[in-house]
């Protein structure tokens, strides 16, 4: 992810993932990673021009309700079920700077811990006025915020008895069609998570740490909703864990 707080986007090589601060590629307690894992050394590239520079996502495509997932999918008058959370946070560079105009994408399961997918399996009901994703733009300072309900947990046939914490996907878009990363946001103070084995193949306790939400009492709305600050680091050495780019960003 490539963006410095005056708009002008970097070309040149990214910085490279450390190694020791993320999660190893072959973790067989995560069994589908055995598939996953590279069978050869790795290789970094430099990214080309295109995939450093545009398309650039412009404020026009976002909807009235698309930072509301409460609202965004329900029927006229009605709302989302479940514990009702606002998620904010800023979106930094590797210096501390904003980084203004990312777009960001989210998505989850419902308050019951089920996705309204059509391979979903997980036998919770679905909510009729839940659908689960939703996206908005940062600010100049590298701000966001978005409604949602807080999701469920779910068991996955990872091992016998495997369970997923409450989690929200993010998926943050920089100004090239290459800078796309993904990550997973938990909640403070959630049992499930130090139970995870997805969650376990991270090997530093202070990144698994930098993945949790905490509970922000200052931005609370009263008779309405709890509120969790959830910041993003793009890179260098204290960046939020990512998914998708196991060679740098």
């Amino acid at each position: 992810m490539s963006m410095r707080s005056n708009d002008a986007p970097e070309t040149g090589a990214f910085f490279g993932r450390d190694r020791t601060w993320h999660s190893p590629a072959l973790t067989p307690g995560y069994k589908t990673s055995v598939l996953r894992a590279p069978q050869r050394a790795l290789l970094s590239l430099d990214g080309t021009l295109s995939e450093t520079t545009g398309p650039v996502f412009g404020h026009g495509m976002i909807g009235e309700l698309d930072n509301d997932l409460i609202h965004n999918f329900a029927k006229p008058g009605e709302s989302a079920i479940g514990e009702r959370i606002v998620v904010h946070g800023r979106v930094l560079d590797e210096r501390g700077r904003p980084v203004r105009g990312a777009l960001l994408e989210f998505w989850q399961a419902n308050a019951g811990g089920r996705y309204r997918h059509k391979k979903e399996t997980y036998l919770a009901a679905l909510d009729p006025n839940f659908g689960g994703c939703g996206r908005t733009i940062c600010d100049d300072e590298g701000h966001y915020a978005f409604r949602t309900v807080r999701p469920g947990a779910y068991p996955w046939p990872n091992g016998v008895n495997d369970w997923r914490p409450a989690h929200i996907h993010f998926s943050v878009f920089g100004h090239g069609f290459a800078q796309r990363l993904i990550t997973q946001m938990y909640f403070e103070g959630d049992p499930m998570i130090w139970k995870c084995p997805i969650v376990n193949t991270i090997p530093d306790k202070a990144a698994i740490e930098q993945l949790i939400a905490l509970l922000d009492w200052n931005n609370t709305i009263p008779m309405d909703a709890r509120a969790y600050r959830f910041d993003i680091v793009l890179r260098g050495r204290r960046s939020t864990l990512f998914e998708n780019r196991l060679e740098g960003n």
